[in-house]
């Protein structure tokens, strides 16, 4: 909206102090006729900006002029500042909004505080786009018509109408009450109910979505934590998952509890390896779960899993065996 862009505007030139209007047109993701088109309305609303000349010139606040904001301290700003550096609300097509607001708080620090918060969180990095492998943690992409169809819905209580990819089946119109919205490990979910069953809906897998006039038929209060746990529990008792007996090389368990479903069983051998049984959500998975671990875990049980791995390490021998 307009609004929201003339006050991200303002924000912008209180805190670097000058700008030109191409770094603004950057800044706001807009043409540099729109920025000029904006300074113009400031200025007419007696905003106090300015046009600068020359090669280093640009546009400027008359020094002294702030929107006020006030109730904010230091140990709050920050918080909000480092929060705000997490990726959860490009899962929600919250991006945009995110960073306006940042602003707005920085802005509502006295500037006595002001570089004191900036810096701070200048210095704490969450969740960054690789790991220490250089492995890169990609975010799943949701169109931003999308989730903005999807958050009108869930915040007014409407239903919901989404054309949404089921895994392995035929994109389909549904029809849902919209519950709330949950991400993990940046990916989100719309939680959801269709036809008074609890549903759970991946936001990347929702090719499109209109929010309806009717009301949803949902619970006036929700706690999310819970009903997320709920479904978590049970889609690890659901479909046709496997239980494994493995022994574990004791610095490899967190690579194998970051997979699997669950963790029945745990014990120590006599040999400080451990000896688990796990649950993985099928063969397959089971099967790519181990084979990750190399030697530093061994299938007991069931032996169609040790013949599964046995079989690919013989073909990878092969492979890689010595050329006649």
């Amino acid at each position: 909206m307009r609004a929201d862009r003339l006050v991200s505007l303002v924000l912008l030139l209180r805190q670097h102090g000058r700008l030109s209007a191409a770094a603004l047109a950057r800044e706001l993701e807009v043409s540099t006729r729109t920025v000029l088109r904006d300074i113009e309305a400031l200025s007419a609303a007696g905003v106090p900006v300015y046009a600068e000349r020359g090669r280093h010139g640009g546009f400027a606040l008359l020094p002294g002029f702030r929107t006020e904001l006030t109730g904010l301290n230091p140990d709050e700003a920050l918080a909000l500042l480092v929060a705000g550096s997490r990726r959860g609300a490009q899962a929600f097509g919250l991006g945009s909004a995110l960073a306006s607001a940042m602003l707005k708080v920085v802005d509502a620090l006295p500037e006595s505080y002001r570089d004191t918060a900036a810096g701070a969180a200048e210095r704490l990095l969450i969740d960054p786009e690789t790991d220490l492998l250089s492995r890169r943690l990609v975010a799943e992409e949701v169109p931003d018509a999308i989730a903005a169809e999807v958050l009108r819905a869930v915040f007014a209580g409407h239903k919901l109408r989404i054309h949404y990819a089921a895994m392995d089946q035929t994109p389909e119109w549904r029809t849902v009450d919209p519950i709330g919205l949950v991400t993990i490990r940046d990916r989100g979910y719309l939680l959801a109910m269709r036809s008074g069953a609890d549903r759970t809906y991946r936001l990347s897998r929702i090719l499109a979505a209109e929010e309806l006039a009717e009301l949803a038929q949902r619970p006036d209060r929700v706690d999310l934590d819970r009903a997320w746990q709920e479904r978590s529990t049970r889609f690890r008792a659901g479909g046709d998952q496997v239980t494994v007996l493995v022994r574990l090389n004791p610095a490899r368990r967190e690579e194998l509890l970051g997979t699997a479903l669950a963790v029945r069983t745990e014990e120590a051998d006599e040999d400080g390896w451990l000896r688990l049984e796990v649950t993985f959500q099928d063969r397959r998975h089971a099967e790519w779960a181990l084979w990750q671990l190399s030697t530093g875990a061994e299938a007991l049980a069931p032996q169609w899993l040790r013949a599964s791995l046995h079989n690919r390490a013989a073909a990878v021998a092969t492979r890689y065996g010595a050329s006649s």
